[in-house]
């Protein structure tokens, strides 16, 4: 929700703030503004949400001045609000904004999935500096907006995947980059989620409990569909509810993705396709245990386990590739260059790529260091020079950036068609059939009717 009072102050061009597909934003440091910090000072931090990663990420950026925090349920926020007792407190980021405008330079945004697009959107509209959780977005439609909104804004930008900071997926692009495997065609990548973590396949509940005294039902709601509380939903259960959060895949897709689109330079799709245990009209096939997943109706939640199919186009002298999701247990086939004595992944899943020339096998988002399949192989491959600049650690990178350092590497810019790749397998999910998409116009040629879930219709009194 953008305030006019705001709007007014920073004086966007044309009388275009208004329009979602036509703006211009005047950087700070064009008005005269602190934001823009030398690298000697220190940044002037508020934090929307402090529980969960929310504490994880101000913890991360501690080493600035941390002014002012916001959350919506006090119980989970006491811990955070107690160990900042200097920063000013609040339950409504935009009142948050408003009042701190002058104090601050950058927000770090912690919130579930619905309400990273409308904190971040308001921020940068305010030329702050914004560090966002991933998913970037809960919508297509989010993701591409806050993209080009932080690009004329001109400020500096970060997601929640650490990994793209990491030492493996540097090594993993300089190697396919020399050749290492030949041109890449196929790759398969997975998690184990939702399970053990949160409920998905399951019913809106039909009791409605009292909202706690400690929590600020309406705010959390946000820009969401009204609904009763229940303990159903928060304060972590919210990840699997279509409505809130963005699945297994927009959890742990987003990270896992993220390795894939630097290495093998992806950029939109050209046609996804899934399989799920949401879907009515078709059924699953596991290809771990060799069987049918049966089908069911339930609306409200993602599905249990899901694949996903997504085809690109040749980019450059790099061939068109077929990527390939699993979640909620599911697996790829076990590569037969892999050692019977070694595990395929790890505790945060994986990824294969498989080359015209040899597979390369890597953990989870590649946080550790990936291998040529077989053992041997890695043995008799000759390292290439380490080409890519290393980071300085994940937060770091965005904090420099904040102070005229340059972009952090998970930046909008990355960040925001990654974001949208992903949520496109939501809606493949969603409608259970293949999809072809119009990337650059942002649409679904074929199955017209599915355009409606690449943009989110808000609930009356927010929008972005």
């Amino acid at each position: 929700m953008l305030l006019k009072k705001s709007i007014s102050r920073r004086q966007f061009l044309g009388g275009a703030a208004a329009a979602a597909t036509s703006f211009t934003i005047v950087p700070r440091h064009v008005l005269g503004s602190t934001g823009h910090t030398p690298p000697s000072e220190k940044l002037n931090i508020a934090c929307v949400g402090t529980g969960g990663r929310g504490a994880g990420n101000i913890a991360e950026v501690s080493s600035e001045n941390i002014v002012a925090l916001c959350d919506v349920d006090d119980t989970r926020a006491a811990p955070i609000f107690d160990k900042y007792p200097k920063a000013k407190k609040y339950h409504d980021f935009r009142v948050m904004l408003e009042k701190e405008d002058k104090n601050i330079d950058a927000v770090v945004v912690s919130t579930p999935d619905h309400t990273h697009a409308v904190a971040s959107m308001m921020a940068i509209m305010m030329g702050k500096h914004v560090y966002c959780e991933k998913p970037l977005t809960h919508s297509i439609y989010e993701a591409r907006r806050l993209t080009e909104a932080a690009r004329q804004a001109g400020v500096a930008t970060q997601i929640g995947i650490q990994g793209h900071a990491g030492e493996g997926i540097r090594l993993l692009c300089e190697w396919i980059w020399d050749g290492a495997i030949g041109p890449v065609r196929e790759v398969h990548t997975w998690t184990d989620r939702p399970l053990g973590w949160w409920p998905q396949g399951i019913d809106r509940p039909i009791d409605t409990p009292p909202v706690p005294p400690t929590l600020q039902w309406d705010l959390w709601l946000g820009p969401a569909p009204d609904r009763p509380y229940h303990p159903a939903y928060v304060p972590f259960r919210w990840r699997g509810w279509w409505d809130f959060g963005t699945g297994a895949l927009g959890d742990m897709g987003i990270h896992n993705f993220s390795p894939i689109f630097w290495a093998l330079k992806l950029g939109h799709p050209r046609s996804v396709e899934a399989s799920s245990s949401l879907n009515r009209t078709g059924r699953m096939y596991d290809v771990q245990n060799n069987r049918i997943i049966t089908s069911n109706a339930n609306t409200e939640t993602y599905p249990s386990a899901s694949i996903v199919h997504y085809e690109f186009g040749a980019r450059g002298d790099m061939p068109p590739v077929k990527l390939t999701w699993y979640d909620g247990g599911l697996m790829p086939p076990r590569p037969k260059e892999l050692e019977e004595s070694r595990r395929l992944g790890d505790d945060d899943g994986g990824t294969v790529f498989v080359g015209d020339q040899g597979t390369i096998h890597a953990p989870g988002y590649c946080s550790a260091s990936p291998r040529l399949i077989p053992e041997s192989k890695m043995k008799a491959y000759k390292l290439p020079p380490k080409t890519i600049p290393r980071s300085i650690g994940h937060h770091k990178e965005w904090l420099e950036a904040c102070k005229g350092g340059k972009p952090a590497g998970s930046n909008f810019d990355f960040a925001g068609p990654l974001t949208e790749a992903v949520l496109l397998g939501n809606i493949a999910i969603r409608t259970g059939k293949k999809l072809y998409w119009d990337g650059p116009n942002m649409k679904i040629t074929n199955v017209l009717e599915a355009n409606e879930y690449v943009r989110r219709q808000y609930r009356q009194g927010w929008r972005l």
